[in-house]
């Protein structure tokens, strides 16, 4: 029978204090059955994602334990940082793996997200696949205002939380909880310091696209249907999420996105589209980085684009595509990317192997 797994990828607002990091992490793996497989910070964006694996149950009881200790230690009046945010839990997902489907993966999301509400006094939304409501499926929906915005925000009827209290927790704010397919957080290295430029490029290719505009296409007024929305002219990527920020860190601008459905833009096909838009804004992409985990899958695809592209050989090991995929997108431009650390399977199966965790399941 195949093995239930279930995945966690919880966004914390701190990503600065190793000591409050290290607190939250090691909740996680005070669970049996649970593998932390990776801790990724960001010191501008002020933000840690982890990534951590198991049994249904186990997954559920190490996601609650870290947001309990990460809402005791992270004071989000205090916070600031790169990157959209409305709690010091900011997001927690819930992915199935193998041996559970979404609508169950929803229902564990559902729970924990009562948990949350109830034991914490947190209020939570529940989005993607666990939401009530259409208008909840989107993150962004549920983040807009952020932080700043949200004691106002949970004073409208229309946006009471679907868990716990509809007041202001100055000290964590909120959470949203979801049930989703794998996302990949992907960051795009632009050769400019010009958030203008990396702005305008996101809004290009991001699904959701940019407001059309009367005569000229930057100062224009922005045009309205008769319903008085704005009229939205779409990306060219299906499913991506996108925006453009300057990173202190490295000294460049990046286009930073949401690969929220690897069927219809994979990691490969957002890199190319990414580097014709820098070209023809006069600029040229020098590399990229992943965020967190990735499956394997997405980089022996890239690995095959690239090879076709390059008239590698076809018929080559997955080390060979995944090294090809690192060295055509750039991975090692702003940091080392170690495939056994960052790659789910490699890295369950390196746990596995070594004995230093709890097996999944």
């Amino acid at each position: 029978m195949e093995r239930k797994i279930l995945e966690c990828v919880p966004n914390f607002s701190e990503g600065r204090d190793l000591n409050i990091i290290r607190q939250i992490a090691g909740e996680i793996t005070s669970v049996g059955g649970v593998m932390l497989l990776g801790v990724d910070s960001g010191r501008d964006a002020n933000r840690t994602v982890v990534t951590f694996a198991g049994a249904p149950d186990a997954t559920v009881e190490a996601a609650f334990l870290a947001v309990k200790k990460a809402a005791a230690l992270i004071d989000m009046s205090k916070h600031h940082g790169e990157h959209p945010r409305m709690g010091a839990i900011d997001v927690c997902p819930l992915i199935p793996v193998s041996g559970i489907t979404m609508e169950e993966a929803a229902v564990y999301a559902r729970r924990l997200a009562s948990r949350i509400g109830e034991d914490l006094s947190i209020p939570v939304y529940c989005y993607e696949n666990a939401a009530f409501t259409a208008e909840r499926k989107n993150l962004a929906n549920c983040r807009a205002g952020q932080y700043e915005g949200l004691q106002e925000k949970l004073s409208d009827i229309r946006w009471k939380p679907d868990f716990g209290p509809a007041e202001f927790n100055r000290q964590s704010g909120a959470t949203a909880v979801g049930a989703r397919d794998f996302l990949v957080a992907y960051n795009i290295n632009l050769d400019t310091v010009s958030v203008s430029m990396a702005s305008t490029i996101a809004s290009n290719v991001r699904e959701k696209g940019k407001p059309a505009r009367e005569g000229n296409r930057a100062t224009g007024k922005i045009l309205k249907d008769e319903n008085g929305h704005t009229v939205m002219i779409p990306g060219s990527l299906k499913a991506v999420k996108a925006i453009g920020w300057f990173m202190e860190e490295y000294g460049i601008a990046q286009v930073s996105m949401n690969l929220t459905d690897l069927s219809k833009t994979p990691v490969h096909i957002a890199f190319d589209e990414v580097c014709k838009q820098a070209a023809a804004h006069g600029t040229k992409v020098t590399g990229s980085e992943l965020v967190g985990l990735i499956p394997l899958k997405p980089l022996l695809d890239a690995g095959r684009y690239f090879s076709a592209k390059q008239q590698l050989p076809s018929e080559v090991s997955d080390d060979e595509l995944v090294r090809v995929a690192i060295e055509s997108l750039g991975l090692n431009d702003v940091k080392p990317f170690d495939p056994d650390e960052r790659i789910i399977e490699y890295v369950m199966a390196k746990q596995e192997n070594s004995g230093s965790a709890q097996p999944a399941g």
